[in-house]
């Protein structure tokens, strides 16, 4: 199926089954021809559970992150988000996260291990992108509301913390119904990073409850967190940073106690 897009022309690739530990989905991958002088082509995936087409269905637009999804990495808190997002989508029987290949904000990878590696020296995920020539992000989200278009999809919950998604999907047509917060409970080693989101780029997230002195990722940093809202600290240093609770209040969330934009 085609459709015109001010970028280019997005069809589907494929369609087929996808068993997960949270339930059947269906996955459909997406390519758009993109002619900014280079000719070049765009995919992403709608991990779709249920029916789309009754009411807002929960949405959650996801940057492919290799270091956090299949590393387990505890620098971020994207893997968490994902698992986070296919859960409460799983919980309630419908909707869908797209999953974009924008990995780092859009920098690839490389660029990314090279912003870390400034950020071992003492930048913030927002200095070291500058320092490398970069925006803070560098993604587009044209193609998230192309896909939604495609699959008949007006109305949305947006499973995010990030305001620039939503306002992205306003402009395009998509109506944002709901804002759902979709937060990890931060790491030693992630603390900063989401600090400077927050701070810098806008995020909406909770991290007032951790003491603002101790913001280094060095692991003896593990005594500067709020123990309380994490539980033992071998919790905190586990393979992964998602805190099961929180997994919970973003389902019940995004059953109805939602933050309205």
């Amino acid at each position: 199926m085609k459709m015109a897009a001010q970028t280019g022309t997005l069809w589907r690739v494929a369609t087929a089954r996808m068993p997960t530990k949270w339930g059947m989905f269906h996955v459909t991958g997406f390519e758009r021809d993109v002619a900014n002088g280079i000719q070049r082509v765009e995919t992403a995936l709608a991990i779709v559970m249920g029916d789309l087409t009754q009411d807002a269905p929960l949405l959650r637009i996801h940057s492919q992150c290799f270091t956090g999804e299949a590393l387990a990495s505890l620098r971020c808190d994207c893997g968490d988000q994902l698992s986070m997002a296919l859960q409460a989508i799983a919980e309630e029987g419908r909707g869908l996260v797209i999953y974009e290949y924008q990995e780092g904000r859009g920098i690839g990878l490389m660029a990314k291990l090279q912003a870390y590696e400034l950020q071992d020296a003492g930048f913030d995920t927002v200095e070291a992108n500058h320092a490398l020539g970069f925006k803070a992000d560098c993604r587009d989200f044209s193609l998230p509301a192309d896909i939604l278009g495609d699959l008949g999809v007006g109305r949305v919950r947006l499973l995010t913390n990030n305001p620039r998604k939503a306002r992205a999907l306003s402009e395009a047509g998509i109506e944002v119904v709901a804002r759902i917060p979709c937060e990890a409970a931060p790491t030693p080693y992630s603390l900063s990073y989401l600090r400077a989101k927050q701070e810098k780029m806008g995020h909406a997230l909770g991290l007032a409850q951790y003491d603002s002195k101790h913001q280094t990722d060095a692991p003896h940093s593990v005594a500067s967190l709020n123990l309380k809202q994490r539980g033992t600290a071998s919790d905190m240093l586990g393979l992964r940073g998602i805190d099961q609770n929180q997994a919970a209040d973003v389902s019940r969330r995004a059953r109805g106690i939602e933050v309205q934009l």
